[in-house]
């Protein structure tokens, strides 16, 4: 008597399950987690407000938090995204610091000291502000990151419009003309200041030029 044929599995309908992920650590993702990324960012803010965005590698980002290149790939697929990410961190600190200015000194001629006060902190502390050493890099960004620089400038120019328009309008400062091009002067003042402060190894020099700036293109009303 002739077997029958053994009987075939009954097919299972749709895709194979994957096995369940474990908690913690997303699968593929070397070293993942917002802190990684965060020590990633604060390593390479240091360098390139030391060196410039074209002075460091990633392999030197990677000796300074002590993980692989291929974690900081993981994290940031390119340089121009690196930078990108770094500018919009160092953009968000410097926002809030205008804000904390803002909350604690009522006057705007206190306002126009504590923003100067900015740039020397950076100096004393043997950096550059971030965005201004881009800017001497800005041939060579990505579009993104160029944008993103110019919007710096930007919000700290309108922050500036802000507080020379209220002194005058208050009767705290006496200057002339449109307080837009003054707050453009003034940050040029001191990105200028800052970059020869950096090369003369001259701190005290920067303090000395946003005090005079101040005091010569916001003077205080009569």
């Amino acid at each position: 008597m002739p077997r029958r044929p053994a009987a075939r599995p009954h097919p299972t309908h749709g895709p194979p399950r994957r096995p369940a992920r474990r908690a913690g650590r997303p699968a593929g993702r070397p070293g993942a987690g917002a802190g990684t990324a965060e020590r990633i960012l604060a390593a390479a803010e240091a360098l390139a407000q030391t060196r410039g965005l074209n002075g460091f590698s990633y392999a030197d980002v990677a000796r300074a938090v002590d993980l692989t290149t291929a974690t900081l790939h993981y994290h940031f697929p390119a340089k121009g995204d690196l930078a990108l990410a770094l500018v919009e961190r160092y953009a968000r600190a410097f926002e809030a610091r205008l804000a904390a200015i803002q909350e604690r000194d009522p006057g705007a001629f206190a306002r126009l000291e504590a923003y100067a006060g900015l740039y020397a902190e950076v100096l004393r502390r043997g950096r550059m502000c971030l965005c201004g050493v881009l800017a001497a890099e800005y041939l060579t960004l990505p579009g993104p990151v160029r944008g993103a620089v110019r919007d710096f400038f930007d919000r700290n120019e309108a922050w500036l419009v802000e507080v020379l328009e209220a002194g005058r309008r208050g009767g705290e400062l006496a200057f002339e003309g449109d307080p837009r091009t003054l707050a453009r002067a003034l940050v040029a003042t001191l990105e200028g200041g800052l970059l020869l402060a950096r090369a003369q190894e001259e701190p005290a020099r920067l303090e000395a030029v946003a005090r005079r700036a101040i005091h010569e293109l916001c003077p205080r009303a009569r």
